[in-house]
């Protein structure tokens, strides 16, 4: 009994010497894994904090806007030849055009099917945009033989308050911004309103300026009346009919 009693007092005695060996050996390797291990790389920021102007959609839109902003810009100036003035607006109008057509086509893609119900339901959603009021808008203008450099001013006024949103959301944090950039967008952020009459005014004078053009040899009817039809609808229905007797009925 004394013996058995002595084995079972020696047993503790060897479990509590062996457990600081445990415990310095467990030390050890945790010691020898974190000299062996890499050191972690510094928390990646993402990528819009990185670089903000990223190669999508709304980047896209925006360089076309900004390529628009400044041919229309050298098409207003009156230091400029008749001849480059002419061309630059008619590159403006053109850049109209793609970038117009490219926020239409993102946002709304295309009809489901080439037949009459399903471009009826397209144009239902289309025709009440401001994207295919500048796109028709554009397009008559740079198909006209019309040279007006005051087509460009609508042009400019619209370019002018895309880059502005585009600037104020995406480079609010970037030093160039705040130290060049920053007042002017800001400055066009209070004066939307004044902008946009500015450019009403402007589709206004070039209207009658369609209609005292029926007097001279460069004369359109069809593209004035489209013009005053496009840019002051009546209603949607008028326009859908219209698009009825052009396309043809095909199941």
């Amino acid at each position: 009994m004394s013996s058995a009693g002595s084995t079972q007092q020696s047993r503790p005695d060897v479990r509590s010497s062996s457990s600081p060996s445990n415990e310095n050996l467990r030390a050890r390797n945790s010691g020898s894994t974190s000299r062996s291990a890499p050191p972690r790389p510094p928390p990646t920021q993402t990528d819009s904090a990185v670089n903000p102007l990223r190669f999508d959609a709304r980047t896209i839109h925006f360089s076309i806007n900004a390529w628009i902003l400044v041919v229309a810009g050298l098409g207003m100036l009156p230091i400029l030849p008749k001849h480059l003035a002419d061309r630059a607006c008619k590159l403006s109008l053109l850049g109209t055009i793609l970038s117009s057509g490219y926020s239409l086509y993102s946002t709304y893609g295309k009809p489901r099917a080439w037949n009459m119900p399903a471009i009826q339901a397209w144009l239902q959603s289309v025709l009440a945009t401001k994207d295919f009021i500048h796109l028709m808008f554009s397009f008559m203008l740079f198909t006209s033989q019309l040279h007006l450099k005051i087509a460009a001013l609508p042009v400019l006024c619209w370019a002018l308050d895309h880059v502005a949103r585009f600037l104020r959301c995406n480079f609010a944090r970037s030093s160039f911004y705040r130290r060049y950039l920053e007042e002017p967008c800001l400055w066009v952020e209070t004066n939307n309103t004044t902008l946009s009459l500015l450019s009403s005014n402007a589709e206004i004078a070039l209207g009658f300026l369609l209609i005292i053009s029926l007097f001279s040899w460069r004369r359109s009817i069809i593209q004035t009346f489209m013009y005053w039809q496009v840019s002051y609808p009546p209603n949607i229905q008028h326009s859908l009919f219209v698009c009825h007797l052009l396309l043809p009925c095909t199941e």
